[in-house]
């Protein structure tokens, strides 16, 4: 993990480059912020779950939670530090949510994240993943582990500008490619997908503490 965070061929630091990004815009697509070895990794233990584990994902946290296919068709499955590759990746996302927290002083608390598996034909419709003074998740991420994906496949994520129906960015789930958004500012949709696709997705958050619960559980 010594070199994950490489400087960019101008010497800049990319964690320089996603904080002025998500200061400026409020978000920003990368196209290969990990190693191939890694991202392996990642889509081999993805493909090893039993599908069983996977879930119908929902809408909404705790008591709101519940399920609506006419909003979104993936399935989850809510990822630890149990294996390698993700307990590498979590690594990634530990010194990101440290490197933003020095940077932007957002009081990113921790990451919790899972894969998205979207079968053909499964969408997510246009929706926030968080809503202002009523959530605690702030950046948002998405990390694409999708192989050989073609124009021709669908999936892309879509994000809309802030309170509006104008598209400002579609983002390919192309193998090793990520964005990362503000989750209160971005409304956004998965396209239909015409083929498997993979990610991980996750959520950096504040901490909600609830008397002497600390952060309650998603």
């Amino acid at each position: 993990m010594d070199n994950i965070w490489q400087r960019g061929p101008d010497g800049d630091d990319p964690l320089d480059r996603i904080a002025n990004a998500l200061r400026d815009t409020g978000y920003i697509v990368l196209p290969a912020p990990l190693p191939p070895s890694l991202l392996g990794s990642l889509l081999r233990h993805f493909r090893s779950i039993d599908r069983g584990r996977f879930q119908a994902a929902g809408i909404g946290r705790e008591q709101e939670h519940q399920l609506n296919q006419f909003v979104r068709t993936d399935e989850i499955f809510w990822l630890d530090k149990s294996n390698p590759a993700v307990a590498a990746y979590l690594s990634w996302a530990e010194s990101l949510r440290l490197g933003l927290n020095r940077r932007l002083f957002l009081g990113l608390f921790d990451y919790e994240c899972h894969y998205a598996r979207y079968d053909r034909g499964s969408y997510y419709k246009k929706h926030l993943d968080a809503f202002k003074g009523n959530t605690n998740r702030i950046v948002s991420t998405v990390l694409y582990l999708t192989p050989n994906w073609q124009p021709k496949d669908g999936g892309e994520l879509q994000i809309y500008a802030p309170d509006s129906d104008t598209v400002i960015e579609k983002v390919a789930p192309r193998f090793g490619q990520m964005v990362i958004f503000l989750s209160e500012e971005f409304p956004h949709e998965v396209l239909t997908s015409h083929r498997p696709r993979y990610s991980v997705t996750g959520w950096f958050r504040v901490n909600n503490s609830l008397g002497e619960t600390i952060d309650p559980a998603r």
